[in-house]
């Protein structure tokens, strides 16, 4: 597992580092207009990506005695999965359109549409690779597929396409991950459309998706909502600072529940097991992920101005909020796997219809104070969110709440720690070039950070240096 999280996370973090360069160049040649015409495809992508059968997938990593013929069963629910998901958007392209009073939306999707072609390949190969724990060559593969979309968004956005560089981007990155996951997995099998005796694959399958669901409505509301409220400026100017502040939860999280919902399957039946890796997927997370949001949280004006530009100030104070709640989601997201590695996928179904009915009111009383408003219902909603999942889900993995505190408690007290020692700087700086002051912040946030572990939690700093030297922890 150690060496699958080195790869997956590692060849993630240096994908990022170079995608992350693109993309803010790409961010500051576009404008707000086109990163909220484009968030107005992105709820249709997301909702029908709930079906593109990835929950099949995990169903047969899940699964102790899958067979060859299981694996052609699989590739053809895939296919004709994602056909149907691509005829689907294509018919509902106008009524999206028609919804936002945004014309051009509905080319968008038409193109889109290309994206579910590639999902087959995807996922069996995604499925074929996880079952062998194989994670060095999904790196592989996906390194340089993100390398490429990186490229194609950068000379998209050179080019002068505007919104249609957000569309090309991602198809290339798509088409190469499709390409290298079959070559990388050797998938070069025949569908089968005979699915008899797949019934667990299909259940396990869709309790996963409805889940699923569930959890689109609680991350896309405020997209869908938001999008009549606001204009397509002042909706990328949210999508934007929604974006930059969920980059480690969207970017370096998922690959280490990859390896972790894997690793779970191979030891669901040995509850310790489950139990510390569960809560050493907390403290290490947090360890990374506090210092990340609360830092952007506290140096949000400095930053904007030296990586985003002058056109995207107002994302200062939504960037400020949110990153609030995103150390909330990050533990959120770690549960998920967990559970349904244990065969619980009816627990993430619950915690996701509580999140689809939370979130969506609050962001509805929020949507009335324009950008502040919808973020101050992300710092207000998450926390009920997080306590009331963990009053769930802890007893499902025979984690303690004292345990789950003793893992959390370090990297939250260091981060406020961070958090005010960051502010209390900013006010005492004088007068200087952005890049210089955010980089004073940056530097005083990390000496805050590291000493308060150094001095209180030494440990915690030990064993994410063990991990990374795959030492036994």
């Amino acid at each position: 597992m150690r060496s699958a999280v080195l790869w997956r996370s590692g060849s993630q973090i240096l994908g990022q580092i170079i995608t992350w360069g693109s993309t803010f160049l790409v961010i500051r040649i576009l404008s707000p207009s086109d990163y909220g015409l484009y968030a107005m495809t992105s709820v249709v992508l997301v909702l029908l990506s709930l079906m593109n059968g990835y929950g099949l997938a995990n169903a047969l990593i899940q699964k102790r005695d899958a067979t060859p013929h299981m694996l052609r069963q699989l590739f053809g629910m895939l296919i004709l999965l994602n056909v149907t998901l691509a005829l689907l958007q294509l018919a509902a392209a106008p009524l999206v359109a028609a919804y936002y009073g945004q014309a051009e939306v509905a080319s968008l999707l038409r193109v889109q549409a290309l994206i579910y072609l590639t999902n087959p390949f995807l996922a069996l190969g995604y499925a074929v690779l996880s079952r062998e724990m194989d994670f060095r060559k999904q790196a592989q593969v996906n390194l340089v597929s993100g390398l490429l979309s990186a490229f194609a968004a950068l000379a998209g956005a050179l080019a002068g396409l505007g919104v249609w560089t957000l569309v090309l981007a991602p198809l290339t990155g798509f088409a190469a991950r499709a390409l290298g996951m079959a070559i990388a997995a050797r998938i070069f099998i025949r569908p089968s459309f005979d699915f008899r005796g797949a019934w667990s694959l299909a259940r396990y399958g869709g309790i996963v998706a409805v889940g699923q669901f569930f959890w689109f409505v609680q991350t896309q509301a405020d997209i869908v909502i938001a999008g009549r409220a606001f204009d397509p400026h002042m909706l990328g100017i949210y999508t934007t600072s929604l974006f930059l502040t969920q980059m480690f939860v969207t970017k370096f999280v998922p690959p280490i529940n990859e390896v972790a919902f894997s690793a779970y399957a191979k030891v669901q039946d040995d509850a310790r097991a489950m139990a510390l890796g569960f809560l050493k997927a907390v403290r290490i997370l947090m360890l990374i992920g506090m210092p990340f949001c609360l830092g952007l949280a506290a140096t949000a004006d400095p930053l904007v101005h030296v990586v985003l530009g002058e056109k995207w100030l107002e994302t200062a104070p939504v960037i400020a909020l949110l990153g609030f709640a995103m150390p909330f989601m990050t533990v959120q997201v770690l549960f998920g796997p967990a559970t349904n590695a244990a065969g619980r996928p009816g627990i993430y179904t619950r915690v996701s219809i509580l999140g689809a009915v939370l979130l969506p009111a609050t962001f509805l009383i929020g949507v009335q104070w324009g950008v502040t408003g919808i973020a101050w219902a992300w710092v207000a909603a998450y926390p009920v969110l997080l306590a009331i999942s963990a009053a769930w889900v802890l007893p499902v993995l025979h984690v303690s709440l004292r345990d789950f505190l003793r893992a959390l408690s370090p990297p939250v007290l260091a981060g406020i720690t961070m958090f005010l020692g960051v502010k209390l700087c900013a006010h005492l700086l004088p007068a200087m070039p952005m890049l210089a002051r955010l980089a004073l912040l940056v530097a005083a946030g990390g000496a805050i950070y590291g000493l308060w572990l150094l001095l209180f939690a030494r440990g915690r700093i030990t064993e994410l240096f063990e991990l990374a030297r795959s030492r036994k922890g």
